[in-house]
């Protein structure tokens, strides 16, 4: 089943204080996809619980790229390569071990990176506050995030930074196409009764899901590169954004661990265990 839904900025009040004209001027030739990228631990890696249960050991552990954020960063360097975009600009919030995903981002092929020294700490609506000040600053006409990060799994920011700018969103992407002419971009994605297909007029925001593309992998010669390009550092103070937090984390344990399982020797056996046992039957 495939639905198609258009989303314009028609109707909707001014977009928060930027200047119109740059809508105009962004969809010509000079267009910036901002990408934002977080620091995670790496996927392999068996995570461990600190013993004060206050989270999760993150000390002499290999820390990359979230995953989905990969997936956002090759998708706005197809867009460059296409044509469709002059610039890739890669921010990151977070301590100062946030330049080193940054230079992964540049070495991938990113034209400039932002480093907005932060707590480690921050919840998605702080993220998507200093997001929204970035985009008030670059004036991209995309932005591109991962749709969730795999420490959190919040699922949130994207949306939240949409709303926040009041720009049309495209969640859980699988495939996206930009038409300049038309300024707009079409976006394929998955829902639970087959793929839903939006039209979404340019500036916004988009999610990325596992399916959208395959990241390439960093050359040497570019990591080598990418260890002496220059990363713009900021500040939440310089962005004039407040990082209060309503919430705080109270305890974190690691799931049950599971029973095992138990091999019958007949159907009939199964039959009499789901019976008896499970009272499903």
């Amino acid at each position: 089943m495939r639905s198609i839904r258009k989303l314009n900025l028609n109707g909707i009040p001014a977009i928060t204080n930027m200047k119109r004209s740059f809508y105009e001027q962004f969809i010509i030739e000079k267009m910036k996809i901002m990408v934002a990228i977080k620091r995670v631990i790496d996927y392999a890696v068996k995570i461990r619980i600190k013993s004060d249960k206050t989270g999760v050991e993150t000390r002499n552990v290999k820390m990359s790229m979230n995953p989905f954020c990969e997936i956002a960063l090759e998708e706005a360097l197809k867009i460059k390569e296409s044509g469709s975009a002059s610039e890739v600009i890669a921010v990151s919030m977070g301590p100062g071990e946030c330049v080193d995903t940054l230079r992964t981002g540049l070495a991938m092929g990113a034209d400039r990176a932002i480093h907005v020294d932060a707590p480690s700490a921050l919840h998605p609506l702080a993220v998507a506050k200093l997001l929204k000040a970035l985009v008030e600053v670059e004036e991209p006409g995309l932005v591109i995030l991962g749709k969730q990060a795999i420490d959190d799994d919040c699922n949130q920011t994207g949306q939240m930074l949409a709303g926040l700018l009041n720009w049309p969103q495209g969640t859980f992407a699988s495939r996206v196409v930009l038409d300049k002419e038309k300024k707009a971009a079409t976006v394929d994605r998955e829902v639970d009764g087959g793929i839903e297909t939006l039209c979404l007029e340019l500036p916004a925001v988009i999610t990325t899901d596992l399916r959208l593309n395959q990241p390439r992998y960093a050359t040497l010669p570019n990591i080598m590169k990418a260890k002496s390009k220059p990363i713009k550092k900021m500040s939440p103070e310089e962005l004039k954004v407040q990082l209060r937090s309503d919430f705080e984390v109270v305890q974190v344990t690691a799931p049950p661990v599971r029973k095992a399982g138990v091999i019958l020797s007949s159907v009939d056996e199964l039959v009499d265990r789901l019976k008896n046992e499970a009272h499903v039957i």
